[in-house]
């Protein structure tokens, strides 16, 4: 077990308090807004060890397997977590078909890379991919907070439209979802299709052979 895995495990952990405090009852400062303040950071701060465990192992040479299984499944739980919480947590901005559309991406992603390992090659994240993690963050922290407030003052009359940030991210994270799991997609398919083509030649040529040898004999 070296640091980047340890960071990652950190993520996992998290999940479960991120949970505790968005559902628990028996939360202070229900009426302050400390609930959703808490929420938004324990949040902030497991979406950003996704940058630096992968950071570190690299820079360390110390990319293991279990960090290559780990780190992805940290991802999934923390996403999958999240969106389903936020589901009862704010359903008006969070309707369970969203939730479903967008761990259902999630989980699709993983299917096909899981696939794409076993025919003996990776499916590398796209840029659209690592977009829709910044999303991500931004959609589920204005979500969070939007459940509180519905603007925040800034100075004089200029206001922070929390809610309308939140209605914005959340559709824009479904569309960027379903974008990126066709672009994913399109990627897988056309590397099994080439791989297909290979062993269709292949096959070919062999053919060709054993009957060239059978015609010699």
């Amino acid at each position: 077990m070296n640091l980047p895995n340890y960071i990652t495990l950190t993520r996992i952990a998290a999940i479960p308090l991120l949970i505790f405090i968005l559902c628990t009852p028996r939360f202070s400062g229900e009426q302050t807004g400390e609930r959703e303040v808490l929420a938004s950071a324990v949040f902030i701060l497991a979406s950003i060890t996704d940058g630096i465990d992968g950071y570190l192992a690299r820079k360390r040479g110390q990319i293991t397997t279990m960090g290559m299984l780990l780190d992805p499944l940290a991802d999934k739980l923390l996403i999958a977590a999240a969106f389903v919480t936020l589901v009862q947590f704010n359903p008006a901005l969070v309707p369970a078909w969203m939730a479903v559309v967008i761990i259902g991406r999630e989980f699709l992603v993983s299917g096909l890379r899981s696939i794409a390992a076993s025919e003996g090659f990776t499916i590398q994240a796209s840029e659209l991919g690592k977009f829709k993690m910044l999303v991500q963050i931004i959609s589920v922290v204005a979500v969070i907070l939007a459940r509180r407030w519905h603007d925040w003052p800034v100075y004089g009359n200029l206001i922070f439209p929390v809610y309308w940030i939140a209605v914005v991210a959340i559709w824009f994270m479904v569309v960027l979802s379903l974008v990126s799991a066709l672009d994913y997609f399109i990627a897988f398919w056309s590397r099994i299709d080439r791989k297909a083509e290979k062993r269709r030649r292949r096959s070919f040529v062999l053919a060709r052979r054993r009957k060239s040898n059978v015609q010699a004999v």
